[in-house]
């Protein structure tokens, strides 16, 4: 009897708190409410309880061993891993070992995770992600007339290069670490917009806004700074790029259209490498 596996079993017993089947199998029926009978066959899932032994539900989950869906995330306990609801009524756990090094990209609950399930050494029934190979024989194949399209989806791995996401769809998003203000969680749900289509059939997508849109954020982030800096900041478009993402969380172009904009509306001057507040 393997866990994360169905199985036709026959009922052997009735207990007070459900049914004895072959192979020394519980199945609880508090959850189900079940009228069997004895030498009925039953088909069931199996995964083990909290002290281990082997445990049965009449409830089917699309997630065994052998195939993928998507699953609920219900919670994460830091330095184990995240917790996954497959339908059935033990949470599964995504090892610490299938998740991002830095705990702040984890899933959070109600993100999903795209899993099949697994055992380990010990029995102990777990649900791994699909890994970007599994993605690259599925995904579907972008044409060019996505350019510039609207594009939805879930994150399925991430990275300090950028974060790959799979869409409502089926094509295959990546966005770089310049697209986006912050990095997305794994499993978490994004909208961005196609800004290329590969000659693999997958795109790359920006979480950012059109550049107008963007000039008039950037904008309000460098006057916001200004104003909790006593109207002087050590900022000007002659800055290191580096330095300016760390802060404005924008490439250093983005943020050099939006100080021109605010030197032509009067706002700003620089002068010796600093930005002035005009009227400060």
């Amino acid at each position: 009897m393997q866990a994360g596996t169905v199985k036709t079993l026959k009922v052997m017993d009735h207990t007070t708190y459900g049914y004895m089947l072959q192979n020394s199998v519980f199945l609880p029926d508090r959850d189900e409410a079940l009228t069997l009978q004895t030498g009925q066959a039953i088909r069931v899932f199996l995964y083990p309880d909290k002290q281990g032994h082997m445990t049965a539900t009449t409830h089917i989950p699309s997630v065994q061993t052998d195939s993928y869906d998507w699953a609920d995330v219900t919670g994460a306990i830091p330095g184990l891993g995240v917790f996954v609801d497959i339908g059935i009524p033990k949470q599964v756990l995504v090892s610490i070992d299938e998740l991002p090094y830095m705990e702040r990209v984890w899933p959070a609950e109600g993100d999903m995770l795209f899993v099949h399930l697994t055992t380990d050494k010990k029995g102990r029934l777990l649900a791994v992600p699909a890994s970007e190979r599994f993605f690259a024989a599925h995904w579907e194949l972008a044409s060019d007339d996505l350019f510039n399209q609207a594009i939805n989806g879930r994150v399925y791995h991430t990275s300090r290069e950028g974060t790959a996401i799979i869409s409502e769809n089926g094509y295959r998003g990546f966005i770089h670490y310049t697209e986006r203000t912050q990095e997305p969680r794994l499993g978490e749900w994004v909208e961005g917009r196609v800004i290329g289509v590969k000659d693999d059939g997958s795109v790359n997508v920006s979480l950012l806004p059109y550049k107008q849109d963007r000039m008039e954020d950037d904008a309000e982030a460098i006057l916001a700074y200004l104003e909790r800096n006593g109207g002087v900041m050590h900022f000007s478009d002659k800055s290191d790029p580096e330095d300016i993402r760390g802060t404005f969380h924008t490439s250093k172009a983005a943020f050099k259209r939006a100080i021109g904009k605010l030197m032509k509306e009067g706002k700003i001057t620089q002068n010796d490498g600093k930005t002035i507040r005009n009227g400060k």
